[in-house]
C-alpha cells in the first residue's frame, strides 16, 4: 500500500509539473478545446447524417470521411518534422475554424447535404496532422520521463473530458437548438485552441529534419515507414492500435443504432451514450496516473485492449440502457488507458528525428481503421442484427490482447527509459540542457566500459572517436604541462571531437574504475544541433584550454 501511495505521490507531482511548464501547460489547454470541438462535431455529423438516410448513411459518409483522411494524414503530418509543430497545429485550428463556421452557415440556410458532407471531410483532413504534430511536440517539452508520461495522461484526460463534454453540448444544442448552432460552438472551440497554441514559448529543438532528403520525398512517409520496418515493437504497437480503431469506428455507428433502434433512446439517447464513454474514460484516466513512470506500459495497453473490446459482448446479451451506460462507461475506461500506454510507447520507441512520420503513418493507419470499422457496422448489422455485431465488433479484442501477450510484455522490456543512464547524461551540464529526446537519444546510446588501474583510455595525438563520463574511480590527465587528477563525476574527451583534432593529451585510470563512452556522431549531432549545448560545450573548452587541461 505504501508503494501505492508512493507512485500516486509521484504521478500527481509530475502532473503538478506538466501544468508549472509553461508550454506543456499551453499545449494541454489547447488540446481540450481541440477535443471538444472534435467530439461534438462527430456527434452533430453522425445524427445529421442518419437524418439524411439512416444508419447506412452514416457508415458511407464516415467510411469516406475518414478513408480519405487516413490517406492525406502521412503526407499531411510530415509538416510536422519539417516545421515548428506548434505552428502546424495553429494552422490546422485555424483553418477547422474556417470550414465548420461555414458547416454552421450551410446548415442555417438549408444548403444542400452534399456540402455539410464535404465541409465536415475537410475538416477531419485539417485534423488529422494536429495530433502528430502534438505527439512529437510533447516530448521536446518535456523535462523528464515523467513529466513525458504525464503530460499523456494529462492529454488523455483532457480528451476523456472532451469526449464527456463534447458529446453532452452536443446532445443539449441538438435537442434546443439544432445542428447549425452545435457547429458553431465546434468553431469556437477550435479557436480556443488555436489561441492557446499561438502562445507557446518557443523551445529549442534539433534542426527539422526537412532538412534533409527523406523529409521532402513525395508522400513524406519514407523515414516513418523505415523506422517502423526497422522496429518490430513500431510493427505490433500499431497493429493492435489499428485494430482497437477498427472496432472504435464500428462503435461510432452502433452507439447512434443502439441508441436510437435497439434502445429507442432518440435523439439526445445518442449523446447520453457517448457521454458515458467520456465519463469512463475520466475515471480511467485517474486509474492511469499509476502509470507514470511504470515499467509495464504494455501491459496496461493489453488490459486496456481488453476493456474496450469486452462490454459490447455484454450489451450484446443484455441490451437495457442500464447495461448500455456501464458497457459504454468501461469501454471509455480502457480508450483511456489503451491511448496513453500506447502514445507513450510509441514517442519512446520511434525515432526523433522522424517521429512526426511515424506518427503520421499511426495517424493514417488508426484512421484508415476507424473508416473501415464504419463501413463493417452496417453491413454486420445486416448480417447479423444489432445484438449480433456487437458480439463480433467486441469480441476480437481481447482475443488479441490473449495472442499477443508474450510479445507485449517483450515491449515493456525493450522500452524501458535507462534512468541511469539519463542520470549520467544529465550529470554533464552542457548534455543537461538538452531536450528531453536528445538526453534519451544519448542515453540509449551510451556503452559501459570498466577502467582498470593504471590503463590507458586514450593517448596524446590519436583520432578523437569517444566522448567519456567518468561515473567512478579516478582518472589521469597527462599534458606537457604535468598531470592532473579527475575524480567522479567528471567527463573528458569533448575537446578533441568539438575542434576535430586529435587527442590533446593522454588519459590513464589512475584506480579501478567506470565509464560511458558515447560515440563521436552521436556526441556531435546531439550538441551540435542545439545553440545553447553547443554554446555551453564551447565555454568548456574554452575554459580547458586556459588552464592547460587539454584533452
Amino acid at each position: 500500500m505504501s508503494k501505492l501511495r508512493e507512485r500516486v505521490a509521484e504521478s500527481v507531482a509530475a502532473l503538478r509539473g506538466v501544468f508549472g511548464n509553461p508550454g506543456l501547460r499551453r499545449v494541454e489547454f489547447a488540446f481540450a478545446g481541440s477535443s471538444i470541438g472534435l467530439y461534438a462535431n462527430s456527434i452533430a455529423v453522425a445524427v445529421y447524417a442518419y437524418g439524411h438516410g439512416g444508419a447506412v448513411a452514416v457508415g458511407v459518409f464516415v467510411f469516406a470521411r475518414l478513408g480519405i483522411s487516413a490517406a492525406v494524414a502521412p503526407l499531411a503530418s510530415s509538416f510536422a518534422d519539417r516545421y515548428r509543430q506548434e505552428r502546424v497545429m495553429l494552422a490546422s485550428d485555424l483553418m477547422r475554424v474556417a470550414t465548420v463556421s461555414a458547416s454552421a452557415v450551410v446548415v442555417t440556410v438549408d444548403g444542400p447535404a452534399l456540402a455539410v458532407y464535404v465541409l465536415a471531410t475537410a475538416t477531419t483532413m485539417l485534423g488529422t496532422v494536429y495530433r502528430p504534430a502534438e505527439s512529437s511536440l510533447l516530448p521536446v517539452l518535456a523535462r523528464t520521463p515523467e513529466e513525458l508520461t504525464a503530460a499523456n495522461v494529462s492529454s488523455s484526460t483532457l480528451d476523456s473530458t472532451g469526449s464527456f463534454i463534447g458529446p453532452s453540448v452536443g446532445a443539449l444544442l441538438l435537442a434546443f437548438g439544432g445542428t447549425g448552432l452545435v457547429f458553431a460552438v465546434v468553431a469556437g472551440a477550435f479557436a480556443w485552441s488555436a489561441w492557446f497554441i499561438a502562445r507557446v514559448p518557443s523551445v529549442e529543438r534539433a534542426p527539422a529534419a526537412g532538412d534533409d532528403a527523406d523529409a521532402t520525398d513525395l508522400t513524406g512517409l519514407g523515414g516513418g515507414i523505415r523506422a517502423i520496418r526497422a522496429e518490430p515493437r513500431l510493427r505490433l504497437l500499431i497493429a493492435l492500435y489499428a485494430a482497437q480503431c477498427f472496432v472504435a469506428g464500428a462503435v461510432g455507428v452502433l452507439v447512434v443504432v443502439t441508441a436510437l433502434d435497439l434502445l429507442a433512446l432518440g435523439n439526445a439517447g445518442v449523446g447520453v451514450l457517448e457521454a458515458s464513454s467520456g465519463v469512463g474514460s475520466i475515471v480511467g484516466a485517474a486509474a492511469a496516473l499509476a502509470v507514470v513512470g511504470h515499467k509495464r506500459l504494455a501491459a496496461t495497453f493489453a488490459l486496456g485492449l481488453v476493456l474496450w473490446g469486452g462490454p459490447f459482448v455484454l450489451l450484446a446479451g443484455v441490451p437495457t440502457a442500464v447495461v448500455a451506460v456501464v458497457s459504454l462507461g468501461v469501454m471509455g475506461a480502457g480508450n483511456t488507458l489503451v491511448d496513453i500506454s500506447a502514445i507513450t510507447l510509441l514517442q519512446r520507441t520511434a525515432p526523433s528525428e522522424v517521429a512526426g512520420r511515424v506518427f503520421g503513418v499511426v495517424e493514417g493507419a488508426t484512421i484508415g481503421a476507424l473508416a473501415l470499422g464504419a463501413l463493417a457496422a452496417p453491413a454486420l448489422i445486416s448480417l447479423v442484427g444489432v445484438r449480433g455485431a456487437l458480439v463480433a465488433v467486441g469480441a476480437p479484442l481481447p482475443v488479441l490482447a490473449l495472442l499477443t501477450r508474450n510479445r507485449l510484455s517483450r515491449i515493456d522490456a525493450g522500452a524501458r527509459v535507462p534512468d541511469e543512464q539519463l542520470a549520467v547524461v544529465a550529470g554533464v551540464p552542457f548534455l543537461a540542457v538538452l531536450p528531453l529526446q536528445a538526453r534519451e537519444f544519448l542515453a540509449a546510446r551510451l556503452e559501459p566500459v570498466s577502467l582498470t588501474a593504471g590503463e590507458t583510455v586514450f593517448a596524446e595525438r590519436e583520432p578523437g572517436d569517444r566522448f567519456y563520463i567518468l561515473d567512478r574511480g579516478a582518472v589521469e590527465v597527462v599534458l606537457p604541462q604535468g598531470t592532473k587528477l579527475e575524480e567522479a563525476p567528471a567527463f573528458f574527451g569533448e575537446i578533441a571531437l568539438l575542434r576535430r583534432i586529435p587527442r590533446t593529451a593522454t588519459v590513464r585510470a589512475a584506480t579501478n574504475g567506470h565509464v560511458w563512452a558515447l560515440d563521436r556522431t552521436s556526441f556531435l549531432d546531439a550538441v551540435g544541433g542545439h545553440g545553447r549545448s553547443r554554446a555551453s560545450a564551447e565555454n568548456v573548452v574554452v575554459e580547458r584550454l586556459g588552464v592547460a587541461s587539454v584533452v
